[in-house]
């Protein structure tokens, strides 16, 4: 009955490993879809990676609440004419902390735009990213999003620092 016993708490423990390793693999490619979405204009893709009444925080430039508002910034005309004159979002792989149904992470995100006159891209911002994610029947979801210039500001670079 031991060896019974033993193989139950081996497998159960097998289960957890494996689950939260999907976890953090969902939650990677919720993040890793951001870029493609904006970049390619698609409002309805990106608005998805949130949940219905999820945030996204431009700080300081925009505050948005919701899908709705949040597929409307890629449409309206600022976003649009980013990708229009070359821009690329490039996010980086977050680190994630999972706890049970809810997990928090930070990472970098770049814009990268085209500059046609040199014939080159540059960097036009960096910036810190602190994330909120649920998991919920769709899968994991987007709760917030906070993304701060890197520009010297104490509070932004703070958003990286590892929790205690």
């Amino acid at each position: 009955m031991v060896e019974n016993e033993d193989l139950r708490t081996a497998v159960t423990n097998l289960t957890n490993r494996v689950r939260a390793l999907e976890d953090q693999v969902e939650i990677m490619q919720l993040v890793a879809q951001y870029g493609p979405a904006v970049d390619s204009g698609s409002g309805a893709a990106a608005a998805a990676l949130w949940t219905e009444d999820g945030t996204f925080d431009a700080v300081p430039q925009r505050h948005m609440k919701g899908r709705e508002e949040i597929a409307e910034m890629v449409l309206g005309d600022g976003h649009q004419s980013l990708i229009r004159n070359g821009c690329g979002h490039v996010l980086t792989a977050p680190h994630i902390e999972i706890d049970g149904d809810n997990a928090t992470g930070r990472n970098y995100a770049l814009n990268i735009r085209w500059d046609s006159d040199a014939d080159r891209f540059w960097v036009a911002r960096v910036s810190a990213n602190t994330w909120r994610w649920v998991r919920t029947a769709e899968g994991w979801r987007t709760v917030e999003r906070i993304n701060a210039n890197l520009d010297g500001t104490p509070e932004h670079r703070s958003m990286l620092a590892p929790s205690t």
